[in-house]
């Protein structure tokens, strides 16, 4: 018969180990089973939240699916599935709170930090722009297109618009690549040279242009190549 976590010693019970020895001292299937709370039926949340992770190949596996990947597995019901969605979305948005207001060139770690949680698991190429007031602090950001696998149809007439909007002076123009590759391809060269050509028109200026991949990125500004 299984026994329920309630008769496990209360050491090794992940909520009150939680709070007797914090979060760091929890394992990721830990971590997982006091998000869920229980498991299903003949499974207690520790071995569902091992069964899952070793489905999906860890947290960020996890946390890189869509629904579509989650509704196929068993005792993954909606509550859990919103769950997983609700954790990666606070994720996002702390690290999305530490860059705005920040000044770019002071706070890059914090830029990168956002924008790698935010693109490294993307399956399409998602095209974002940061903009930018007269101090280079961060005061928005926005996804302006989203293509295929390997590429996104970048109109510049667009990312003008939006800059206007913002009242920015300046641009960070940032795209992923789903390959986890970095280095920038021809067009991506060609349409950085349209984007800063058309943006000077309007007396706004392109800091960088930032390319995310697997756990690396590459900077246009960086390089010497903007």
């Amino acid at each position: 018969m299984l026994k329920s976590i309630r008769e496990w010693p209360e050491g090794e019970r992940p909520r009150e180990k939680l709070l007797q020895k914090g979060t760091e001292a929890l394992s990721d299937a830990e971590l997982l089973a006091v998000l869920f709370g229980q498991g299903t039926r003949g499974q207690d949340v520790i071995s569902f939240s091992r069964s899952l992770l070793l489905r999906f190949g860890g947290l960020r596996g996890i946390l890189a699916q869509q629904p579509a990947s989650f509704k196929k597995v068993k005792g993954l019901g909606l509550a859990k599935i919103c769950m997983i969605f609700a954790v990666r979305e606070i994720g996002l948005r702390q690290l999305r709170e530490k860059m705005i207001e920040q000044n770019f060139v002071r706070s890059p770690q914090a830029v990168t930090d956002y924008l790698t949680a935010a693109l490294r698991d993307k399956k399409r190429e998602i095209f974002k722009v940061l903009f930018l007031d007269k101090a280079l602090r961060i005061i928005g950001e926005r996804d302006l297109f989203c293509g295929t696998i390997d590429e996104a149809a970048v109109h510049p007439r667009e990312i003008i618009k939006a800059a206007l909007e913002f009242h920015a002076s300046s641009l960070v123009l940032v795209h992923n690549h789903p390959s986890g590759k970095v280095e920038p391809s021809r067009e991506d060269y060609e349409i950085t040279q349209k984007i800063k050509s058309a943006c000077q028109t309007v007396s706004i200026r392109v800091l960088d242009h930032i390319i995310i991949g697997e756990n690396q990125y590459f900077s246009f500004s960086e390089r010497n190549s903007l």
